[in-house]
């Protein structure tokens, strides 16, 4: 079968990379992740022989997301692979380019949802009280004390400007997913490790840069940078687990639902839109309760 022209299908999707860059304003990194998915599967139906997008239909979704199931791809991959499916046909109804929503209606085969992995008390005792010695350690714990106290995302991190931090109120103003702004409590000792960068701030930042968190040149520090320089400290303490900058956030949450029990406030904390997304940390609270039931109790002790 030849192959038609992708002209039709890129035209449109090149018109939604716009709308979502423009009108929705999502970041760069969201941006990527609809392209790759939607380039996907726009190859496999120029591959089926369609013309447009209205060619598609519900028995393509679903087919396609067999296949792509068949070749080891995880359950939450395809979710999010039909989130930008569906987001890109909502906005082709709205353009008069479609008259339904082909993926409505398909879901995910389903796959065992992975929990994430968190430090304990000691282990982050061990990562967060290592001196700080020179500029970049000062920076590094600043950086680190500041995720385990306001469970930031990277992206969140890396964007803070110093506008956004409030060290007399104790607050600082992060930007999520969606553009979407939220104010944080900044934690004791995460302030007093941001007293210390801003001291020194400015002696390694360029004139005009505006971000809270620079590099060696002066320029706001970048995502890679960051997991470098979290996965040097943590070398450093001697943790063996292989530690990056989400898991602080991981652990953050994990710590706080365990001595609160308030998932909507940690859901508020963390910027989930979603409670369900929030609720796996409440299952790791319960394989913590299960581990201290297993040690503790007589009946689920094993005998020696």
């Amino acid at each position: 079968m030849k192959r038609p022209p992708e002209e039709p299908f890129q035209i449109w999707l090149e018109r939604f990379f716009n709308h979502l860059r423009h009108e929705r304003r999502l970041s760069p990194h969201t941006l990527s992740s609809y392209q790759r998915d939607l380039e996907r599967i726009r190859d496999w139906c120029l591959e089926q022989g369609m013309a447009v997008w209205a060619d598609l239909n519900q028995h393509h979704v679903r087919s396609f997301i067999a296949a792509r199931h068949r070749q080891g791809i995880s359950g939450s991959s395809l979710q999010r692979e039909l989130s930008s499916l569906r987001t890109l046909f909502r906005y082709l109804q709205r353009e008069k380019q479609l008259d339904h929503n082909p993926a409505q209606g398909v879901r995910p085969p389903k796959s065992q949802r992975k929990l994430p992995s968190v430090l304990d008390a000691d282990q982050l005792g061990h990562l967060l009280d290592q001196p700080d010695e020179g500029s970049l350690g000062i920076r590094d714990l600043a950086m680190m004390e500041l995720f385990y106290s306001s469970g930031l995302r990277l992206s969140e991190l890396v964007s803070l400007n110093l506008a956004g931090i409030d060290l007399d109120d104790a607050t600082v103003e992060v930007t999520g997913k969606g553009a979407k702004t939220r104010r944080l409590p900044i934690g004791k000792k995460a302030r007093q490790s941001l007293e210390k960068w801003l001291a020194i701030r400015a002696g390694m930042a360029a004139s005009e840069e505006s971000a809270l968190f620079v590099s060696q040149r002066g320029k706001r520090i970048s995502p890679r940078t960051v997991q470098q320089r979290v996965h040097k400290k943590a070398k450093e303490a001697g943790i063996p687990t292989d530690i990056h900058p989400h898991m602080l956030r991981h652990s953050f949450a994990s710590h706080l639902l365990e001595s609160s029990g308030d998932l909507r406030a940690v859901q508020e904390l963390l910027g989930h839109a979603d409670i369900s997304t929030t609720q796996i940390y409440t299952h790791l609270d319960f394989q913590h309760l299960a581990k201290v039931y297993d040690a503790a109790h007589p009946r689920a002790r094993r005998k020696k």
